[in-house]
């Protein structure tokens, strides 16, 4: 038994000073108090770990070969998404295990204590299924097991390359399903997870609009109905004027309308909404998925996160699902700095409104009680337990 005091720590009910922590041999915390025993470990500060909302974590093997300057001075996402099809032709499961084992482990030293993996890379080349169907989804799980990090898995429904139904083609082919095939793939890794450890969750996630066709996200859903479901949604400019143009509405507009989205919906990006597509995802109560160094790193826009938080939307965060940056901290921080802001103009993205912070929550009083005291030079309080 490990016995952990800090001297402060946030818990459900607050911050609270001297707390006392008792993890059992499985690692799992098991009391959560006052400081009684002699500690094992002492610490400062002590945070709930926070999940990693969005991974792809094969492409942690890809971190810098798409981070300088092309030849084509219009380098963009579509452009990086090239790249990173004829870099996974070059995978096998040993190496996607191996991959994702790495990043996981560089995760929990980030501080992360979970992921949820969007899992699309199914199929050997060509897209050609390998013997068991769920073996890409069954790798992710080992990894999770060696690295000992929770692991909520969504194995991706791909089944276009556009709203077009246009067939997929070179490295995408290695993601695509139809339905039944997804399903019996969604089965054995659902099967996998099952046989996992405690914190192992399955979920399942629709790529996108553009990649899923109405019925088969219909079907997904309707198949799926315990877990989350997270979606790629109004990421791209192009990706909305193509939805735009094949489904007569936008992005959020059509989804919305067509499926009942809860908090079991996690949307990832949201960049590319209007205002009334903002207010009404955020009264939906769906999760809006901000990956905001990639979104960044791939001039794709800025989040409206003062209008979804001001109209009460739930937000979670990755640091980027390329696994190019994994600090927990350093992703907060763009977060904050980035949720006024409209585009990323050099240096800095420029505010909308001329306001900042606008992803911070006021003090509670006795923590501006202490801050004030401890500025004024007298020694500060203990915070309520």
């Amino acid at each position: 038994m490990q016995v952990i005091h800090a001297n402060q720590a946030l818990t459900p009910q607050g911050w609270h000073r001297d707390v006392e922590v008792t993890i059992g041999a499985s690692g799992r915390i098991e009391s959560v108090g006052p400081v009684a025993r002699t500690p094992t470990q002492r610490t400062a500060l002590l945070l709930p770990a926070p999940l990693n909302l969005h991974s792809h974590s094969f492409q942690r093997a890809m971190a810098g070969l798409t981070e300088a300057k092309g030849p084509d001075p219009r380098d963009s996402f579509w452009s990086w998404r090239r790249l990173m099809y004829k870099f996974l032709d070059q995978l096998t499961p040993d190496d996607v295990e191996a991959i994702a084992a790495l990043v996981f482990m560089e995760m929990l030293e980030a501080g992360y204590g979970a992921v949820a993996e969007f899992h699309y890379l199914h199929h050997g080349l060509g897209g050609v299924p390998y013997d068991t169907i769920s073996e890409m989804s069954e790798r992710i799980v080992a990894a999770s097991e060696t690295a000992g990090i929770g692991l909520t898995l969504l194995p991706v429904l791909y089944q276009y390359g556009g709203c077009d139904l246009r067939p997929l083609n070179g490295g995408q082919q290695r993601f695509g399903n139809d339905v039944d095939r997804f399903l019996r793939l969604y089965e054995g890794a659902a099967d996998a997870v099952a046989q996992s450890a405690a914190d192992a969750k399955i979920g399942v996630a629709p790529h996108s609009l553009r990649a899923v066709n109405p019925e088969g996200l219909r079907a997904v859903v309707e198949h799926a109905t315990a877990g989350p479901i997270h979606m790629h949604l109004a990421e791209q400019v192009a990706e909305v004027a193509e939805v735009l143009a094949h489904f007569g509405a936008r992005p959020t507009e059509w989804l919305l309308d067509q499926h009942a989205v809860d908090a079991r919906w996690c949307l990832i990006h949201c960049t590319q909404m209007t205002d009334d597509e903002t207010l009404a995802l955020a009264r939906s109560g769906a999760v809006a998925g901000l990956c905001p160094i990639t979104e960044s790193n791939l001039g794709d826009g800025i989040f409206n996160g003062t209008a979804f938080l001001g109209a009460g939307g739930i937000s979670g965060s990755a640091p980027t699902p390329t696994c190019i940056f994994r600090s927990s901290t350093n992703s907060r921080h763009w977060n904050i700095r980035n949720a006024c802001a409209i585009c990323p103009g050099p240096p800095w993205p420029r505010p909308t409104d001329q306001r900042a912070g606008c992803f911070l929550t006021p003090p509670s009083p006795a923590v501006r009680k202490q801050a004030t005291e401890t500025a004024a030079g007298s020694k500060p309080g203990p915070l309520p337990i």
